[in-house]
């Protein structure tokens, strides 16, 4: 939905991907790799066991880091601090692409921000509709409205405001954690009948 991803030779791109933010990420990087930059792929999540398409992501990749925020894999840091790191280098990264839950890429904006390293973030996790007649994935990029769906996926980091969205998507938390429940009271049901 909405319009693809512009691949093209940047130069040396970062790819930052965030738990199952990884997925979207991959085929990106694919391409990114296959039209002749240089790529750095940084891969994150909470623990070992919810990292994700490691290999395929090491294949690909010129540089590879992997973070666990517990450090039960890899380096034990948010994808943030190798991000910085490669900012902080005597030839810049051209491009950062992130790809995660909204608090990691919008962190990976405010970090590449003073380094004046243009980010593009994907919030293809918001849409609901895929039209933009419902205003689910509404987002404000710049002092402009946007439409996820329509739109995007991929904005400017620097740009999207990233507080009202993270808002607005808390906003129906209280009911997805009720609706779980209801689900797992039913699971549990269903099972002891089964026995």
């Amino acid at each position: 939905m909405g319009k693809p991803t512009h691949i093209d030779n940047f130069g040396t791109v970062v790819c930052v991907g965030g738990g199952i933010g990884v997925a979207p990420l991959h085929p990106i990087a694919q391409a990114l790799k296959k039209a002749g930059n240089k790529v750095i792929t940084i891969i994150g999540a909470r623990t070992k066991e919810l990292i994700i398409l490691e290999e395929e992501m090491k294949s690909i990749a010129d540089e590879f880091i992997l973070c666990t925020d517990d450090g039960s894999y890899g380096r034990k840091s948010l994808v943030t601090v190798p991000l910085k790191e490669i900012c902080e280098r005597e030839v810049k990264p051209d491009m950062v692409i992130a790809i995660g839950p909204p608090i990691m890429m919008k962190f990976c904006a405010e970090t590449t921000r003073p380094y004046k390293v243009f980010t593009q973030v994907s919030l293809n996790t918001i849409m609901v509709d895929g039209t933009g007649m419902c205003g689910g994935c509404r987002v404000n990029v710049g002092n402009q409205v946007k439409f996820v769906c329509v739109d995007g996926p991929e904005f400017d980091g620097h740009l999207v405001d990233f507080d009202n969205m993270m808002l607005r998507l808390n906003s129906y938390k209280a009911i997805e954690r009720n609706s779980h429940s209801c689900y797992l009271e039913k699971e549990i049901k269903e099972k002891e009948i089964a026995k």
